[in-house]
């Protein structure tokens, strides 16, 4: 426990303090993410805040974790670094998805191949158990690049992936704690550590993202953790099974596994490229509602953690049935979106010019239609 305890002080204090002189180094260096017409922000902000969720996360592990009990850990710090560096190119030079793909490949490698982290049984989904090797390694890696990805597209407005990411880690570090796997739990508490500190900086107004750099590594340590979650919880071995235990994982990430999946399907059946940018995301549904950044967030991170409690107390029910009520209930959530909270009614403003500025006509307010826009003249 104090080696828990450690961790996130440690994680805390080292991005607490880094947050701020990335922030200066990128004033200095115009390292900014520009404004756009896809993009939610408008002002000029920093996108390195990963660089402090990194150097936390780090030294909270190095600092706390015996490696002689769990050899395996060194392995995920390795592919920590990997998506560090990629992540921190992508977002000072851009690269393409492809390359992003190609290290996203190489990271879920050293987890799968060195760290020994892979789904074998479906535990009952679908009436599957053992899987055989071919099919579980393929399986394994679709799960941690999509794991990956769904952090790094659910990053869309100011604190949500890192709240997110905060919610799951805190959830298995709670559990690895409490099943006496400590080297995993003080993993998944350093990134919680860090994660809230970069949320002081980053929630609305943000003065700081956490960029690529920040939302791969967030998926990246994520996915070794559900995996890991899913196969431990199932055992008999362990103080506290569950049964159910992809069906609580899958729950626990629900939320940017679901969007992500959902804007997947939309831009194929679009004939897009999945991985091409638009404004599809459940964040943004509710931003065309009127929410603000802050309440969208919160909202977000309660509906999962309801999802999560729900699931957690009918722990004891059917794999599959758990898993296909997630599904409906999130599906109902995006309907509840567009059909119970309408987008607000646009207007176009127009002043009339007149020489005098003290006689100008007021304003008038006309609604926009499909059919045609009204016009004024002067």
């Amino acid at each position: 426990m104090f080696d828990v305890l450690l961790s996130v002080a440690i994680s805390f204090t080292i991005t607490f303090l880094a947050i701020p002189a990335v922030i200066n180094v990128a004033e200095m260096k115009k390292l900014f993410d520009m404004p756009d017409a896809r993009k939610v922000h408008h002002f000029p902000i920093t996108p390195l805040g990963g660089l402090g969720i990194f150097a936390g996360f780090i030294f909270g592990c190095l600092l706390t974790i015996h490696f002689n009990q769990y050899a395996e850990i060194q392995y995920f710090i390795a592919a920590s670094f990997v998506i560090f560096f990629l992540g921190l190119k992508d977002d000072i030079l851009i690269i393409s998805p492809i390359k992003k793909f190609i290290g996203q490949v190489l990271a879920a490698f050293i987890v799968i191949y060195y760290g020994n982290i892979q789904i074998r049984s479906m535990n009952g989904f679908l009436g599957i158990y053992q899987l055989p090797e071919m099919f579980s390694l393929l399986l394994t890696y679709f799960a941690v690049i999509v794991v990956i990805n769904s952090f790094n597209l659910i990053d869309g407005i100011d604190g949500l992936a890192g709240s997110l990411g905060l919610l799951s880690t805190v959830i298995f570090g709670t559990y690895f704690l409490h099943v006496g796997m400590l080297p995993y739990a003080v993993l998944a508490f350093s990134l919680a550590g860090s994660l809230l500190a970069f949320l002081i900086f980053n929630f609305q107004p943000a003065k700081i993202f956490m960029g690529d750099t920040g939302s791969l590594l967030v998926g990246t340590i994520n996915a070794i953790l559900v995996v890991k979650f899913i196969n431990v919880a199932n055992s008999s071995d362990v103080d506290f099974p569950i049964n159910a235990s992809p069906a609580v994982g899958f729950t626990i990430l629900v939320i940017p596994l679901l969007d992500t999946l959902r804007v997947f399907g939309i831009r194929i059946l679009h004939r897009r490229s999945p991985f091409s940018p638009d404004r599809n995301h459940i964040h943004h549904l509710l931003l065309d509602r009127g929410l603000s950044h802050r309440a969208i967030t919160l909202f977000l991170v309660t509906i999962n953690a309801i999802m999560v409690a729900a699931v957690f107390m009918c722990r004891s029910m059917n794999c599959t049935l758990l898993i296909c009520s997630v599904f409906l209930m999130f599906f109902l959530l995006i309907a509840g979106i567009y059909y119970l909270m309408p987008a607000p009614r646009l207007f176009v403003a127009k002043t009339a010019k007149e020489e005098n500025a003290q006689l100008t006509k007021a304003s008038q307010l006309v609604s926009l239609k499909k059919d045609s826009i009204l016009e004024q003249n002067n």
